[in-house]
């Protein structure tokens, strides 16, 4: 998997560039992922913001809501989340794709063509992810706040120029931008554990199919792994 990291980054910057299947891949990671994204974004923020209520209600700290929600969405929730179901929706369609492909014997035709497979069909799927996930995270956070907000005002009655003002008084933009590069980092994870479960496929149907489960579950696992270590050091360098 890192031999096929170090082989990607080689031939991002070699000629002929495929905007073409990089926009294709786009359209894959990000728009088609957005209706599961916003459905995600929208009850996490409103079970957070219930959740909260109930607990800060207990000391009387019901103005903190708004911040805990803003952060937790932000830092945490908003970058881990949309990549968990990311790497569900997309990482395993990646997996089943390139797998069908290579089962099939079209990888091998590619490189009869004297087309390279890497900069073909792996290097436009991870410059997506890198692009996309960070752009689905905004939507979800964006979505989250405003799902909090709603069960916060208009359910539990809280103030909502307080709410609004302690929510955005509270975030920093290492807070935003910190969030940011997880995602990206963990687009750039979800497809590479795709391609790489693809590209080793065999057995038929079978062998496609084992490799898009692990794909998931291995994806989904470094994503969990990758946050603790990513938000040590980043937020290690804030402070």
């Amino acid at each position: 998997m890192f031999l096929l990291l170090l082989k990607s980054l080689v031939w991002i910057f070699r000629p002929p560039f495929q905007f073409r299947l990089i926009a294709n891949q786009m359209e894959e990671f990000g728009i088609r992922s957005l209706p599961v994204v916003l459905l995600t974004g929208a009850f996490t923020g409103m079970v957070f913001a219930l959740q909260s209520y109930y607990g800060f209600h207990r000391f009387g700290a019901e103005t903190l809501i708004g911040p805990a929600v803003s952060l937790s969405l932000c830092r945490e929730l908003g970058p881990v989340l949309t990549a968990l179901m990311v790497a569900g929706r997309t990482g395993s369609a990646i997996a089943a794709e390139i797998g069908t492909m290579k089962v099939t014997e079209q990888i091998d035709a590619l490189e009869t063509l004297a087309t390279n497979p890497i900069k073909y069909l792996v290097v436009p799927r991870i410059l997506s992810g890198i692009i996309m996930l960070p752009v689905l995270t905004v939507f979800a956070v964006g979505i989250g706040m405003l799902g909090g907000y709603v069960v916060s005002v208009h359910m539990m009655g809280a103030n909502p120029t307080l709410y609004v003002k302690s929510s955005f008084d509270i975030l920093y933009l290492e807070d935003i931008t910190n969030g940011l590069v997880k995602a990206a980092f963990f687009g750039l994870v979800i497809a590479l554990v795709g391609c790489f479960y693809g590209f080793y496929a065999k057995g038929g149907a079978k062998g496609v199919g084992q490799g898009t489960t692990k794909a998931v579950v291995v994806a989904c696992m470094s994503i969990l792994i990758l946050d603790f270590f990513l938000s040590k050091i980043l937020w290690g360098i804030s402070v």
